[in-house]
């Protein structure tokens, strides 16, 4: 029996580089960073601002997450990744929060940064375990 899985979709995101859309180990997944592109048209633009960034970004995690069998609840921890760290953080945690229950959020770390691949203000990669 192989010890990871890698898991690539075709009906995933189109992957930015070359990377899977997540690996699996011993029931531990591990999701790559998903940028905020459309699955069904990834050449189309970026969404504008934030909110919708941040939206598209976890419509893409559940994507990938639905896609082996899991949804959000079974993620355990995020990292987010802003460009406009002081500007949009507040926006960001309005949106990102609704994609949670209240008493089951995952533990998070946000960074800021000074840029990420296709020109995207926010970027989300996550830990999740299969029960």
């Amino acid at each position: 029996m192989n010890d990871r899985d890698f898991h690539l979709l075709s009906n995933g995101p189109r992957p930015v580089a070359p990377f899977s859309h997540a690996v699996e180990t011993d029931g531990w997944v591990i999701l790559t960073g998903q940028m905020p592109t459309d699955p069904d048209a990834p050449d189309a633009p970026l969404p504008k601002g934030i909110e919708a960034q941040t939206r598209r970004v976890m419509d893409n995690l559940e994507i990938i997450l639905k896609g082996i069998g899991l949804d959000l609840s079974h993620v355990l921890q995020c990292r987010a990744y802003l460009t406009e760290f002081e500007r949009d953080y507040a926006a960001f945690n309005d949106t990102y929060q609704t994609y949670f229950a209240a008493d089951r959020r995952p533990a998070r770390t946000t960074i800021g940064v000074t840029a990420l691949a296709v020109g995207a203000l926010v970027e989300i990669d996550c830990v999740a375990k299969r029960p």
